[in-house]
């Protein structure tokens, strides 16, 4: 894994020492090795920068940006079955002078042009130059487990794996887009394919940019998309089968992550996603596995006894570490600098200290990400199914007169935790008869109608991937919320959150249950192999028992976040005094202060409000007091 960045200037002023600047921002992402490739033609200056973490081939010969004829690439992700995809191409006569897989990409590209990427099973982003045609491509993976930023104004288009390297080039113009801020105070995350800079986004997964030199366009084009899976029709098969052919495609995919000429370790947390990780990986090695826990002394946030216990059964070599109120407080002024766009998930926390506590022993570590999404393990998928059921007219109605009733006056209910907030939700919810809709509201820490009483500003409301019914033709209501989550929540928060956490330390993040082999499948199972009788992920909990012991497993489940509703109280409230100060904030501009100071004070004299509120508040105040001034 590495950090790629670059641009494309068509008014061919940009400087060599700017490819430079961009790229060294991102050492982080790989100290093993950098370089930059710089060209001015009669149509454009291009630079790519490419720092390189060496995971394959640790050779000179991996070295990027690589060079094959008339093609120039930086690569960032592994492509896991480059072995067979080079004896394919080797079968073929062509000949290789590395064992890089990043050499497959550029042979592969050379004989199959764009459709390569049907052959290649792996996380990636990567920029390939192709000279002869005065080309380039810019490609993310099906998923997005690999970042990939474009800004494309004024005849400049940067790209990056973090937004940071923009802020190297000097007609990189930093103006915050309110729609998207609106977004983030909304989700806590800012879904894709929208940045928090105006001209800016994010490639979407599944797709890639083709940019003509010549004619400065630039055509966006989609390769592969996890709504095809779900409008599959369904398979015909009986629960046993299922069970076989998913164990199948999951070991077979876990055990693609593993290839790697460097240690490798899985974050374990005891949950049953991390469990399933470990237990079909540990099955067929006689060495045991390295495993990674973090855990807390506060009631209802600690795993690590489960994950202890989880780890002894299977055998692996496993390493804890207990986090304590000073550890965050040494991780929060780091927050803004690892994510360098506002990003509000407080289990960034533990998951920067997990990658910390890995990166002692491992270069490479497998996390349980995508489990959730893929075999239905949250409860907001429960909820949505539940709340967007019924009479619709009678809801309407009772949404109506709610929208009448201040919840702050009703006596007894508004002293009760985040009673305001959930009673807005409520209302919003119970108008609506559509399940994905209804989770978008759910997934809302602050709804809309509360931002717009938080910002000064007008700004418009934002389209985003939670809006994509009309591409589903899948009639089941659950098939539809996992495709919905599946490119909202799990890219642009689970996976940002481990891409820019692991980086951090420069170690490679791995997510096995995010291969195309294992959503192709498991999109095409029925919904009760998924949830039955109100049971979350049914059929992945049927495999885990075949390893580990259903009492040891079968336990209320518990988020991975710290603590900070417990801390803030204490140790953490002074971040609370010095960002979400009233004249701080009214200088800023962005916000009205008067809401945010008393929901501030009401927090911190115990009254029963969402920290999360306040926690995404305060991470884009601290974003912007390390990017905007």
């Amino acid at each position: 894994m590495c950090g790629i960045s670059g641009f494309i200037d068509f008014r061919k002023d940009t400087s060599p020492e700017i490819v430079d600047r961009m790229k060294d921002v991102l050492s982080h992402r790989g100290p093993d090795d950098s370089d930059v490739f710089y060209k001015q033609n009669d149509f454009a200056t291009i630079g790519l920068g490419h720092n390189r973490l060496s995971i394959i081939d640790l050779s000179p010969l991996g070295h990027q940006p690589m060079k094959v004829d008339d093609l120039m690439i930086v690569f960032n992700g592994e492509i896991y079955n480059y072995e067979e995809t080079r004896n394919r191409l080797i079968a073929d006569g062509v000949s290789f002078k590395s064992h890089s897989d990043t050499e497959v990409i550029l042979r592969a590209f050379q004989k199959w042009g764009m459709k390569c990427l049907d052959n290649f099973r792996g996380m990636y982003a990567f920029v390939l130059y192709d000279e002869a045609n005065q080309k380039v491509w810019m490609v993310r993976d099906r998923v997005g487990v690999k970042p990939l930023y474009f800004y494309h104004h004024d005849g400049l288009l940067l790209f990056a794996s973090e937004l940071k390297s923009f802020h190297q080039h000097p007609r990189f113009k930093k103006n915050i887009d309110l729609g998207s801020l609106a977004l983030f105070l909304q989700y806590s995350y800012l879904p894709g394919p929208h940045s928090i800079f105006e001209n800016v986004k994010k490639l979407e997964p599944g797709h890639y940019l083709e940019i003509s030199l010549r004619d400065q366009s630039v055509r966006n084009h989609e390769y592969w998309s996890v709504i095809d899976a779900y409008n599959q029709p369904l398979l015909d098969i009986s629960e046993e089968e299922a069970l076989r052919e998913t164990e199948n495609v999951l070991t077979e995919s876990f055990n693609y992550r593993m290839v790697a000429d460097v240690p490798v370790g899985v974050f374990l947390s005891g949950g049953f996603d991390s469990s399933a990780v470990a237990a079909l990986l540990q099955k067929d090695r006689k060495q045991p596995l390295k495993t990674f826990t973090i855990g807390f002394d506060v009631t209802g946030f600690d795993e690590a006894p489960e994950a202890r216990k989880v780890a002894k059964h299977l055998g692996t070599d496993h390493t804890e570490y207990y986090c304590r109120p000073e550890d965050a407080l040494a991780i929060i002024p780091q927050l803004p600098e690892i994510y360098d766009e506002p990003f509000a998930d407080n289990s960034a926390v533990p998951s920067v200290l997990v990658s910390q506590l890995a990166r002692k022993s491992v270069t490479v570590a497998l996390s349980g990400d995508g489990g959730d999404e893929i075999f239905a393990g949250y409860g907001k998928f429960n909820q949505s199914l539940k709340f967007s059921g019924g009479w619709s007219g009678g809801k309407k109605v009772l949404s109506g007169a709610m929208g009448l009733l201040n919840p702050e006056h009703v006596p007894y209910f508004r002293s009760k935790y985040n009673f305001s907030t959930r009673y807005e939700k409520m209302r919003l919810i119970m108008g609506s008869n559509n399940p994905s809709e209804v989770m978008k509201i759910i997934a809302q820490y602050i709804p809309h109608t509360e931002v717009r009483k938080l910002l000064r500003g007008p700004y418009s409301e934002l389209k985003t991937s939670f809006d994509i019914n009309g591409e589903l033709k899948n009639n089941d209501a659950l098939a539809r919320l996992l495709a919905v989550d599946y490119i909202t929540f799990l890219v642009d928060n689970n996976l940002t959150k481990m891409d820019r956490a692991t980086m951090s330390v420069a170690l490679e993040g791995r997510e096995p249950f995010l291969d195309q082999k294992v959503i192709e499948l498991v999109a095409r199972l029925p919904s009760d192999l998924k949830i039955r009788d109100g049971v979350t992920k049914y059929l992945l909990k049927q495999i885990v028992y075949k390893y580990l012991p259903k009492e040891m497993m079968d336990r209320p489940k518990k988020p991975f976040i710290a603590p900070l509703s417990v801390w803030f109280m204490k140790q953490l409230k002074d971040f609370f005094f010095q960002y979400l100060d009233g004249e701080r904030l009214k200088k800023e501009g962005f916000f009205n202060p008067e809401p945010i100071v008393k929901m501030r004070d009401a927090f911190l004299s115990g009254t029963p409000i969402s920290h999360q509120k306040l926690w995404n508040l305060l991470m884009f105040q601290m974003w912007y007091e390390r990017w905007m001034k």
